[in-house]
């Protein structure tokens, strides 16, 4: 007889998003335990067997224990057992999120894999052998063990580990704690599931990291889901599927502006990002080198779409506003403004005035108090 699970992993709740500031921040906490709900649903609904959680269930064990309340919460819809694996991020060191879990009242549907004793689940159609990472960085391979382990004939063989393969990833994983690419073979597995890439990746026929359910930064390596695993029988490949569950995209972008370009430019690349608008989170890099006047409409455009996104991140850096005769006459032609001009024109041609790097910013301050606030 068949089986078929749940295989999720780096909830990382508690995640502080420090970089984002208040507002935005606190609806991205928010939205991990929505998230969590959305993935017990998607369970009950999908009837599986179980749920396994490959590591890094919270971000840090300095959590309160209303967070942790708050998680066993949302796991509430499956009723379904749960297997909770502790990770490089919350490892089951004495005093841990753990134990406190134990404490305050672990629902008994839910096993916390504190050790690398093997469960049997779904009736003894699954066994589970996990490698609980007991530190931050383990300096042997947990998972070594599991080929001298027996489990049930008629139960499908999985494996539930928190790690970097070795040269299989595109590149490091966060996690130091090694594990071999042709483990699920060596240790005859039907299925690993693996917990600490971010990103939804194929390692081998039996060896799949589930990544982060709910993206939480800009790497675009494929998050926001969780795998739906079916296995007709000991021994069978797995089914593998990927269902999207993740709220929030995180979006890297680029734009080279030019001088006098029209701003439906920037418009039509956020604009592909698609409604609705509040999900997005987008780091917007802006090069090139524009006068004046299209530097200020362009300010105006992501003043716009900040209003519009969850939340939009600009550097400028490598974006250069030049002054055009047209600009510093908007300005004023004659005068003392106009004699103040000509000066911060001369520091920002000379790269060794000692105010060169703030030359192009009060040039473009005073276009924008004299010419600006018209164009907008």
């Amino acid at each position: 007889m068949g089986v078929k699970f749940l295989h999720t992993s780096d909830w990382q709740i508690g995640k502080l998003f420090g970089s984002i500031p208040e507002e935005p921040r606190v609806l991205l906490r928010a939205q991990r335990y929505k998230t969590v709900e959305a993935i017990a649903r998607l369970a009950a609904d999908r009837q599986v067997d179980a749920v396994l959680v490959a590591g890094d269930v919270f971000e840090m064990d300095a959590i309160k224990d209303e967070t942790i309340l708050r998680v066993l919460e949302a796991m509430r819809p499956f009723t379904g057992p749960w297997v909770l694996l502790p990770g490089n991020h919350d490892s089951a060191l004495a005093g841990s999120v753990w134990s406190r879990i134990d404490r305050l009242g672990c629902p008994a549907n839910i096993f916390l894999a504190l050790s690398n004793e093997p469960m049997t689940l779904a009736g003894g159609k699954l066994a589970v052998l996990p490698a609980p990472l007991l530190r931050r960085h383990e300096t042997r391979d947990l998972t070594e063990a599991w080929g001298s382990i027996g489990t049930p004939a008629a139960a499908v063989r999985t494996g539930l580990a928190h790690g970097c393969v070795e040269e299989r990833l595109p590149e490091r994983g966060e996690s130091f704690n090694a594990i071999p690419a042709q483990r699920a073979a060596d240790a005859r597995l039907d299925y690993l599931a693996l917990g600490d890439w971010h990103g939804t990746f194929q390692v081998g026929p039996r060896t799949w990291y589930s990544g982060t359910p709910e993206p939480d930064s800009f790497k675009q390596n494929d998050p926001g889901n969780v795998l739906v695993i079916t296995i007709e029988a000991p021994g069978a490949l797995p089914l593998v599927e990927c269902v999207p569950v993740g709220h929030f995209r995180w979006h890297r972008k680029s734009l080279k502006v030019l001088p006098h370009q029209d701003i439906a430019v920037l418009d039509a690349l956020l604009g592909d990002l698609g409604e609705p608008w509040d999900r997005h989170v987008v780091l917007l890099q802006l090069a090139g080198s524009v006068d004046l006047e299209t530097r200020v409409l362009l300010d105006a455009a992501v003043t716009r779409w900040a209003a519009r996104l969850h939340w939009l991140s600009v550097d400028s850096a490598q974006l250069a506003a030049q002054p055009t005769e047209d600009d510093l006459d908007r300005i004023d032609k004659t005068g003392f403004v106009r004699a103040a001009v000509e000066t911060l024109r001369a520091i920002a041609a000379d790269p060794a005035h000692p105010d060169h790097p703030y030359a192009h910013d009060a040039l473009q301050m005073l276009y924008v108090q004299h010419v600006g606030r018209e164009q907008q």
